[in-house]
């Protein structure tokens, strides 16, 4: 009979969870908990012989003999968007470590494709991390009522049972319009998102009320709402450029119409830092290699979804029971090159481009 090797099993008999046991020193049911993700004792020593041994159990075969899928789905409403592509990197490197996988799926902003994404994947999966395309409770509170867990990200719902993990996008708008007004300026605009779902509302209401905490009170036409997409944001910076007597410093509320609202501004050749200050929320790969570099409202999307990974993980290990858990993650100003005191009128008040 072949024997196992310890340096892997290359050319060999695989390796089996008796194998994993015995060099780990433990009994073969610990391991299996391990498997299933719940906290035993020994998590290190079976971590260590998983890897000597490269015991690879089968999806396949844990399934059918636990019922478990071994498997989660993170739903998002925007894979292009680099934030969630931050978010969903946390979410990996947290089950990276577990017998699960991490499905991603986008809905693209749409409710109908979300709702048929929670309809298909409660039926391979054993939990969901969602970020809800727009904040209705009936699809994600059917699918929990079938005993799946969910953990909501970067928006909420106003059922307040499920687990969250958001940011504090209402502090970290009013640092950005306490930025802006310290700097001296006074005719400032804002490139909203929508108020429909929590990070547009949120930061809207957090910006609007500093400024107007601080006597600042923006004409209509300096409030463009947009859709958190390059595109809105490109189109609404444009808006603001073709006013007669422009701001002199605009808050974007998220990384996609910052990227959007600087294409613009490269367009009509508005020099940034000089005749406009610009602020964004969500800090970008290449924010400090831009000329100038870009102010933001930086947060720490990596570590949302790790924390959104380990409540998830705590429920699937069978704590449905406990109370929901609201984690509000703080985040911080990055003052760089692109905010400045306001220019001179004669600069500030000319002709658009």
């Amino acid at each position: 009979m072949k024997t196992i090797s310890v340096g892997g099993t290359s050319g060999l008999q695989a390796a089996t969870i008796n194998n994993v046991a015995r060099v780990a020193g433990v009994s073969t049911a610990t391991v299996s908990r391990f498997l299933r993700g719940d906290q035993v004792r020994s998590a290190d020593a079976i971590k260590a012989a998983i890897d000597r041994l490269g015991y690879r159990p089968t999806l396949a075969a844990r399934s059918l003999r636990s019922g478990i899928h071994y498997a989660v789905a993170m739903i998002v409403p925007d894979i292009v968007n680099p934030y969630f592509s931050s978010l969903a990197k946390g979410v990996e490197s947290v089950f990276r470590d577990t017998p699960y996988r991490v499905f991603l799926c986008n809905t693209d902003e749409q409710s109908a494709v979300e709702d048929a994404v929670l309809d298909e994947v409660m039926h391979r999966v054993d939990g969901i991390i969602l970020a809800p395309a727009v904040e209705q409770e009936d699809a994600p509170t059917h699918v929990r009522e079938q005993g799946m867990p969910i953990v909501l990200v970067d928006r909420e719902l106003s059922d307040k049972s499920f687990d969250s993990v958001l940011v504090d996008n209402g502090g970290g708008a009013r640092s950005a319009a306490r930025h802006l007004c310290e700097l001296g300026h006074s005719r400032i605009a804002i490139i909203s998102g929508p108020l429909s779902n929590t990070p547009g509302r949120v930061r809207y209401k957090g910006f609007m009320d500093e400024l107007n905490r601080r006597g600042v009170f923006p004409p209509g036409d300096f409030v463009q709402f947009s859709n958190f997409k390059e595109s809105g944001g490109q189109d609404a910076m444009h808006r603001l450029m073709q006013l007669a007597d422009r701001p002199t410093a605009v808050f974007c509320a998220n990384n996609s119409m910052t990227i959007g609202a600087l294409k613009t501004l490269k367009d009509l050749k508005v020099a940034i830092g000089r005749e406009i200050s610009v602020i964004g929320f969500d800090d970008l790969d290449l924010g400090p290699l831009l000329d100038p570099p870009l102010t933001v409202i930086d947060r720490p999307s990596e570590e949302q979804g790790a924390t959104a990974a380990r409540l998830l993980l705590r429920r699937l290990g069978g704590t449905m029971d406990k109370e929901p858990e609201h984690i509000v993650l703080p985040t911080r100003l990055i003052v760089r090159a692109s905010c400045v005191p306001p220019p001179s009128e004669q600069h500030s008040t000319g002709t658009p481009s």
